[in-house]
C-alpha cells in the first residue's frame, strides 16, 4: 500500500521564502494558492504550492 499523500511548502511570491508545509492527497486538479503571513516580509502575501 504506497501513501496517497503528499507534503507540500507555501512559498512566498514576493521573497520566495518556504514558510509553511501542507500534507495533501496525491490526485490533484489544480495548485494550491492562499493569503498567509509571511514572517520575512512582515505582511500578509500570496503564497503558492511548491516541493518541500
Amino acid at each position: 500500500m504506497a501513501s496517497e499523500r503528499l507534503t507540500i511548502a507555501l512559498i512566498c511570491t514576493e521573497c520566495k521564502n518556504k514558510n509553511y508545509y501542507q500534507v495533501r492527497g496525491k490526485k490533484k486538479e489544480y495548485k494550491l494558492e492562499l493569503n498567509k503571513f509571511c514572517k520575512k516580509c512582515g505582511k500578509s502575501t500570496k503564497h503558492k504550492e511548491g516541493k518541500a
